[in-house]
């Protein structure tokens, strides 16, 4: 994807990406580059903060 011109035409189909959506891209090529066990550790720990409740009612 490194072509320019490539790139320009998508952004021209597809419109920019959003900032969210760069950021989840960040996010997904970080989480790809830890190990198996890292990443299955950082699965874990998301599954528990999702299953616990708000402390703050406001944020939800």
């Amino acid at each position: 994807m490194k072509n320019p011109t490539y790139v320009a035409e998508l952004q021209k189909k597809l419109g920019a990406p959003s900032s969210e959506t760069l950021e989840s891209l960040r996010l997904l090529k970080a989480f790809l580059r830890l190990a198996p066990d890292q990443r299955s550790e950082v699965i874990e720990l998301i599954e528990r903060l999702a299953a616990q409740p708000p402390d703050d009612p406001s944020l939800c």
